[in-house]
């Protein structure tokens, strides 16, 4: 992973930005951040005074700490590394699975509760900065989205090479690429239930005001981001791996091609053209370049040892091609680092350290005789396809907090008329059963 170093025209320019300069190594389009919603003024004829205070209290400790944590990536401090990549971001995970429960209380109760409150979320990849919706699915999928941003934030602080206490070279420990690997594979497990269980529960026309942060082409492109760098980390591990052979090698590139193809696809037609929606457009073309130079590389080499006709052209085509789309991969990288808002230029370390040190090396080594001329002259051969093996995570929605059974219907009042009464109960029924239908889907899926 990573690109090359910058030369000293690159590093100026990025000292003449303002603000904080990180390191990236996978790519966060940014926390979008809640602001304050006021329950009591929109519930308090709908439910108890205690469920009012109760969501009140889980969302403004969400607020609160997703403010601290920064309205953007680039705002946020890099904080000394912890087995979790960061001192608050596991707090913070901790405090939208608390809330998450009460909130599918309001989502699912029925249009009565579902579209009275507003929620207002800061957004990142959209010209307009706030985004205020009346639908608490757009507040779940808001939800899924920052528990997946979050995960995917712990995964970059893990993989930012350090320097041993014994002075050596940064690098990257065994144990955080694993536990990389699984905060990767959790963020896709978010963003894909939320593309095929939430998005689908809000209404076209609501949908259609969605922020482009909560488009679905962008969050199935993050997720397939996500299992594309885990495939990335995989293939480093076997290169490191003597027992790794080149067909498995071959086929970990290949994989990793067809996430960042598919990545590209998800937001071709989408509008992003400024700020973190350029950035995500170049980080994209940046790990695609790197996908295709490590397939073509591991496809040479098998042709390469091939007794079939003309394998020695075709791999000598597939050693140029690599070496084409490993200097495509480092100019996309400094594009992408030099974008706002602006991000270190991170050092080679793990499969492109490899990489960029034997494509160029192997490629100026193979002789174009008149045959490899001609084959490079028709085209490049084509790269396996190969069915993907790394999968999100299966995330389980949590059951709807028990206290919506007791709670909701009866208001703030402690006096009932009998028609208010019999609306309570009869609302209170309703409620077990949507209840025992939310664990029953939820089981299902």
């Amino acid at each position: 992973m990573g690109c090359i170093q910058s030369t000293a025209q690159d590093i100026a320019a990025m000292e003449k930005k303002p603000g904080n300069v990180n390191e990236v190594v996978v790519f966060v389009p940014g926390l979008r951040i809640p602001k304050g919603t006021d329950f009591g003024k929109l519930l308090h004829a709908s439910l108890s005074a205690s469920m009012v205070e109760h969501l009140s209290a889980l969302r403004t400790r969400i607020v609160v700490m997703a403010t601290e944590e920064g309205p953007t990536v680039a705002k946020i401090k890099r904080k000394a590394a912890t087995q979790h990549g960061g001192s608050t971001l596991p707090d913070l995970l901790l405090a939208l699975e608390d809330y998450l429960p009460v909130l599918l209380g309001l989502a699912k109760f029925g249009n009565q509760l579902n579209d009275l409150v507003e929620f207002s979320w800061i957004n990142q990849e959209d010209d307009e900065k706030e985004t205020v919706l009346s639908n608490a699915w757009y507040e779940v999928l808001s939800i899924l989205h920052m528990m997946a941003m979050i995960s995917l934030l712990q995964a970059n602080s893990l993989l930012i090479p350090r320097a041993p206490a014994d002075g050596h070279q940064p690098k990257v420990s065994e144990e955080n690429k694993k536990t990389a690997i699984g905060m990767l594979l959790k963020a896709a497990g978010y963003l894909d239930y939320g593309v095929r269980y939430i998005l689908t529960r809000i209404p076209y026309e609501v949908k259609m005001k969605l922020p482009t942060d909560l488009q679905e082409g962008v969050l199935q492109a993050i997720s397939l981001q996500a299992l594309g760098q885990g495939v990335e980390l995989q293939l480093g591990m076997a290169i490191d791996c003597p027992k790794a052979t080149l067909a498995v090698k071959r086929r970990l590139a290949c994989e990793k091609v067809k996430y960042w193809r598919q990545a590209q696809y998800c937001i071709s037609n989408l509008r992003l053209a400024n700020g973190w929606g350029l950035k995500h457009l170049l980080v994209i073309k940046w790990k695609y370049a790197e996908a295709k130079a490590a397939a073509y590389y591991y496809h040479g080499l098998i042709l390469d040892e091939g007794s079939e006709e003309n394998a020695q052209a075709k791999a000598v085509a597939c050693f140029h091609a690599a070496e084409q789309f490993l200097k495509e991969s480092k100019t996309a990288c400094i594009n992408f680092c030099l974008a706002a808002p602006v991000t270190r230029v991170p050092p080679v370390w793990g499969a492109m350290k490899y990489l960029s040190e034997k494509i160029p090396r192997d490629a100026s080594s193979k002789s174009l005789t008149n045959g490899s001329v001609q084959k490079l002259l028709e085209g490049v051969p084509k790269l396996p396809d190969f069915p993907v093996a790394l999968k999100p995570d299966e995330y389980e929605m949590p059951p709807i907090d028990p206290s919506w059974t007791i709670k909701v219907g009866m208001g703030c009042s402690s006096t009932t008329s009998s028609a208010d009464q019999s609306r309570d109960g009869m609302f209170n029924t309703l409620q077990l059963q949507e209840v025992e239908n939310q664990r029953t889907t939820l089981s299902v899926a």
